[in-house]
């Protein structure tokens, strides 16, 4: 993700959704070392502390286990690897706690800015980190010269609390020297857990200055220019000529779809020439008359032609031919204001088929729908 300007275009506006995703998967998030670095140094000060009893009498046991051997075991070829073997065993069980405070501090201190996070892509090789050029252009760039500062104020405070703790200590420090040997291991070990306690306290000051500012910092570099923004939009939405050859596709593939169902209806009711709609019914599978195809003006005019070379009755009714091209949807049922409408038309298609069939008399002239009043659509 370029930290520059595109075009140079000020980068002045929010990141978008898809942007924040972006980089979310390329593992760049707002991250903080200083966080990272006090939760292993307050968690080992925790440890020291709270193990560190324990590890002193582990500890104690090893030096005896190692100065107090048998005199028939300097002589064994095989004694001194089993003595190797069992030391290694006292000395991981010294440290497994400690190791242990320390592995989980390591995973929850990055979680704690910017959540649980994997990516591969962050791990890839990039061939811009190899270019000595790019290389010096980071070293004497704003942000190596704030890490800098950084670095130097660190050094310092750190200094500062170090120095603090030894004339806070010194005098236990120095008692150490007259103390038998377990209480001096003992002793020191307490010490050493506090001293790192304090100075995890200095860090807490750091890291509460580096974190807001890694936070701003991660906004700065992810903000995009309005370019960007309208380039990112065209790329989810579509471009405009993209999407309008969709539709076209969509309203032709509708189109051939409806007009293969134009011989399946009962009637076509036109107005005459600007729409055209086609009813089925089927008093098995359904309560009311379907509309299986409409259209206005040229879409019309292929309905009556499709519905003429397949036989299907076509009838005039302008005012019923607006009311149900308006009032109804493609393969839904006619509303139930115009039930007795087109009960009168299909009654009337049923008579003329029987006619066309020899098996009635010719029916006379159709008669008028009656309209509601709510459903009428005049031209």
């Amino acid at each position: 993700m370029s930290e520059q300007p595109d075009s140079g275009q000020e980068k002045s506006e929010d990141p978008t959704e898809k942007r924040l995703k972006e980089s979310r998967d390329k593992g760049q998030i707002a991250r903080s070392k200083e966080l990272n670095t006090l939760a292993v140094v307050m968690c080992s000060a925790a440890g020291l502390i709270f193990f560190g009893p324990a590890m002193v009498d582990l500890l104690l046991d090893l030096m005896a286990y190692n100065f107090s051997l048998e005199r028939d075991a300097l002589y064994a070829t095989d004694s001194m690897g089993l003595h190797l073997l069992e030391s290694v065993n006292i000395g991981l069980k010294i440290l497994a706690p400690l190791f242990f405070v320390l592995f989980v501090a390591s995973i929850v201190g990055p979680i704690l800015l910017g959540g649980w996070l994997f990516s591969g892509k962050a791990l890839a090789p990039k061939v811009s980190r190899m270019n000595p050029g790019a290389g010096l252009k980071r070293m004497f760039s704003i942000k190596a010269l704030v890490e800098l500062l950084k670095a130097l104020a660190k050094f310092l405070v750190v200094l500062a609390m170090a120095l603090l703790v030894l004339s806070l200590f010194q005098n236990e420090l120095r008692a150490l020297n007259s103390e038998p040997l377990p209480d001096a291991i003992s002793h020191s070990i307490w010490i050493l857990g506090r001293a790192l306690f304090f100075l995890a306290c200095s860090l807490i000051l750091i890291a509460a200055v580096d974190i807001p500012f890694q936070i701003w910092d991660n906004a700065q570099k992810l903000k995009m220019t309005k370019q960007e923004i309208r380039d990112e939009f065209k790329d989810s939405e579509g471009k405009p000529e993209v999407k309008g050859r969709i539709r076209q596709l969509q309203r032709e593939m509708a189109e051939r779809r409806m007009m293969g169902e134009v011989p399946q209806a009962d009637v076509v009711i036109t107005n005459p020439t600007h729409f055209a709609v086609a009813l089925k019914y089927d008093p098995l599978n359904s309560g009311a008359p379907i509309l299986v195809a409409k259209g206005a003006d040229f879409l019309a005019q292929r309905i009556r032609e499709v519905a003429a070379e397949n036989e299907v009755i076509i009838l005039e009714s302008p005012p019923l031919a607006r009311a149900v091209f308006y009032s109804t949807d493609l393969d839904q049922q006619i509303p139930a204001g115009l039930y007795l409408a087109v009960a009168q038309v299909l009654a009337y298609v049923f008579q003329l088929r029987q006619y066309r069939a020899g098996q009635g008399k010719r029916p006379g002239p159709m008669p008028t729908p009656d309209i509601p009043q709510d459903l009428r659509k005049d031209d």
